[in-house]
């Protein structure tokens, strides 16, 4: 599956904004510009806004327009390509949030399907026609996370997605080798992104365009370093890949598995653990945060399993 095939050529290792909320519950937008400035120095392939980890389920219409503009205005200052999400559970706002990115010019803009109750094929379809419109000639990304009402698979997302040429990619989970198989058969034309910390296996099975990544969470650099690493020496790569998932099997997943905390928080966590940035492990109310120092407990193992992310 090669980049001439698809839609359209986006890819790579794409770092998510994050929020830094302060403890009265709101967004420190000084520290919001901070952090992007930071990303853009990484060198990070591009920066997108309001994924999970963005809390844009939890966030007003005025602060979302001020994070797209801070994102937008510092990222194009930069020549930084950017994604602006403009997801929503409910159909109506996210329309509303999407003509409003437009006016920035992303390179793409992200959606959902609307979640409060899931949609059929048919509802999808007509949904993400109602969205190209709404987008004016900007690309869509499709997020279809696995926490999502409706998790679809590659021949689904096919028969969603293939009717609306606007919608040129999909940040998805990947799965076994039959999953694998099913996506080089049916997503051929869609740049894919998956889980960032199997970013290298992804590339390997000719399927994964990029990701947007958990491990730029850690580490920005050291992700955008990683994501170069496997076009020229694949092997070494997915050697790292290894001890990523080990890392993450052993001190991330248990915050979820086994105490129920977010996504978004273990990639908070993550963030912390990196310290590379304004942004600490709170999350806005009524969403639980992982202690500060679980991160602070993590930061010397995760340098010892996974040295690479760290080498500037």
């Amino acid at each position: 599956m090669t980049i001439k095939n698809r839609r359209h050529p986006i890819a790579g290792n794409w770092a998510s904004l994050l929020l830094p909320i302060a403890e009265d519950d709101s967004i420190d937008f000084e520290k919001l510009g901070e952090e992007i400035d930071m990303l853009i120095a990484a060198k990070v392939d591009g920066i997108y806004s309001n994924g999970t980890a963005g809390e844009f389920h939890n966030q007003t219409e005025m602060e979302y327009e001020r994070i797209q503009d801070i994102l937008a205005s510092r990222c194009r200052a930069a020549g930084m390509a950017f994604v602006i999400g403009a997801c929503q559970p409910d159909p109506i706002i996210m329309l509303d949030r999407l003509r409003r990115a437009t006016a920035h010019k992303p390179l793409a803009i992200q959606v959902i399907l609307p979640d409060w109750w899931p949609l059929t094929n048919l509802e999808a379809v007509d949904f993400l026609h109602r969205a190209s419109e709404a987008a004016d000639g900007i690309p869509l990304v499709l997020y279809n996370p696995p926490h999502a009402k409706r998790v679809l698979t590659p021949a689904e997302l096919s028969d969603v997605c293939g009717p609306c040429p606007s919608v040129v990619g999909m940040k998805i989970a990947d799965g076994d080798e039959a999953w694998y198989a099913q996506a080089r058969a049916h997503l051929g034309e869609f740049s894919l992104f998956i889980p960032g910390h199997h970013l290298a296996t992804g590339i390997k099975r000719g399927v994964a365009a990029g990701a947007f990544s958990n491990v730029a969470c850690l580490s920005p650099h050291g992700a955008q370093a990683w994501t170069e690493l496997m076009h020229t020496d694949l092997g070494a790569a997915l050697d790292i890949e290894k001890r990523i998932c080990a890392f993450m099997d052993a001190h991330i997943v248990p915050f979820r598995r086994d105490h129920g905390y977010s996504n978004a928080a273990l990639d908070k966590l993550l963030a912390a653990i990196g310290n590379w940035g304004p942004v600490t492990t709170r999350l806005r109310w009524p969403y639980r945060f992982i202690d500060e120092q679980e991160a602070a407990n993590l930061r010397d193992r995760a340098r010892m399993m996974i040295p690479e992310l760290f080498v500037r």
